[in-house]
């Protein structure tokens, strides 16, 4: 963990390497100076542990880095401009001398010394965000009448740092070693990035007339509802959740077993809770490209279209899919092949294939972007 200033919006402190790599037309351009309100700053050297020391080209000439690269990382980590204010940190120097050292020594490419550097500033910003609208809030209420927010959270601040930063260090070791072994069992180098995956996306039905009819807290409330259910079941029942997006989620798995499993469990889940809307589920099955976290590719534009069509709290699979739950034994052809073996089961005394899963093949039907497909709907065995 580094110690960089985090100041509002994205840039990077110092400005050189602006024409060189202009910033987003939609990013803010943020150049103010660093607060010097006290408290702040007594709260800012707790958080970093240090005081500030160098200005961004004083950061940068100590880290022996070029103020352009030095100014690729800030940005890539999502730092604001600060112009050339002193407000950075011993910490600030040691990051940018770490990642230029992996791309002097051949570690890593500079492009994907940035991607690293975009990668964590993103996780980690989404992270702090968190922490601080729903965590440090509500704990920093002030018990006591005539006591300010900032008297209570310094203290409080002082005793949860280092107990968040232990855990939020095994955590990322947790989901690096689960990273690294799924790496380690692919078949070749290309499947490390282009991999066969089951990818999912699960949606709340109606979500937009319901941002007109309830109040700000309940919406967000029921987002919160959802989206921790579906973490939950995602982890539980072993797929990935790989992002939320408010009414929607998206989730991959390595077989397809998996990823219907949590899609039935899924909406077994929300149509049991009274306040949540319908869901739907569509998932894909095929080659997916994995970028930072994310996945991209047809698969998972087909699981979205999928989700589109899909009727109220049902799931919709492509064909791939279903080739894929035949061809583990998950789900039979067809029901009239399932009572076929079973009836032939039955008469040697035998048990009957344990099938999980039912399809149901759907009209075809043209998807925007993707041709004619042929929807299943997939369902549990009874």
């Amino acid at each position: 963990m580094t110690g960089e200033p985090s100041t509002s919006g994205a840039g990077a402190p110092g400005g050189s390497a602006r024409s060189a790599h202009p910033m987003p037309h939609h990013a803010v351009d943020h150049t103010a100076e660093p607060t010097d309100d006290p408290l702040a700053i007594r709260l800012e050297q707790l958080i970093l542990g240090a005081d500030r020391r160098y200005t961004p080209f004083q950061a940068a000439r100590t880290a022996g880095v070029s103020m352009e690269l030095a100014s690729r990382f800030w940005r890539a980590m999502g730092f604001a401009d600060i112009g050339q204010a002193k407000a950075l940190t011993e910490a600030d120097v040691l990051a940018l001398r770490r990642l230029a050292g992996l791309v002097e020594a051949g570690l890593l490419s500079e492009p994907m010394a940035i991607q690293v550097a975009r990668s964590t500033g993103q996780t980690t910003a989404r992270l702090a965000e968190w922490q601080i609208d729903s965590f440090l809030e509500g704990l920093t209420e002030p018990p006591e009448p005539g006591m300010t927010r900032t008297e209570v959270t310094y203290p409080l601040i002082e005793l949860l740092l280092p107990e968040l930063e232990e855990f939020l260090r095994y955590v990322w070791r947790r989901q690096l070693a689960a990273a690294t072994g799924r790496v380690v069992q692919a078949a070749d180098d290309e499947e490390m990035v282009d991999r066969r995956l089951a990818v999912g996306f699960a949606d709340l039905v109606g979500f937009t007339r319901l941002t007109r009819r309830l109040e700000e807290e309940e919406l967000g409330e029921l987002v919160e509802s959802f989206e921790t259910t579906a973490a939950d079941l995602v982890a539980g029942y072993g797929g990935r959740l790989i992002k939320t997006l408010g009414d929607e989620v998206l989730y991959a798995a390595d077989d397809a077993g998996t990823a219907s499993e949590i899609a039935l469990r899924l909406i077994d889940a929300m149509t049991q809770d009274e306040t949540m809307p319908a869901l739907r589920v569509g998932i894909a099955f095929g080659t997916v490209t994995t970028r930072m976290g994310d996945v991209f590719g047809t698969t998972v534009n087909l699981a979205s279209r999928l989700t589109s069509i899909a009727p109220k709290d049902a799931v919709l699979v492509d064909g791939a899919f279903a080739e894929e739950l035949i061809r583990t034994g998950d789900a039979p052809k067809s029901e009239a092949q399932a009572a076929e073996e079973a009836a032939a089961a039955e008469k040697e005394g035998e048990a009957p294939p344990g099938y999980r899963f039912s399809l149901q093949p759907m009209w075809q039907r043209p998807v925007r972007g993707l041709g004619v497909v042929e929807p299943w709907l997939l369902a549990r065995r009874r």
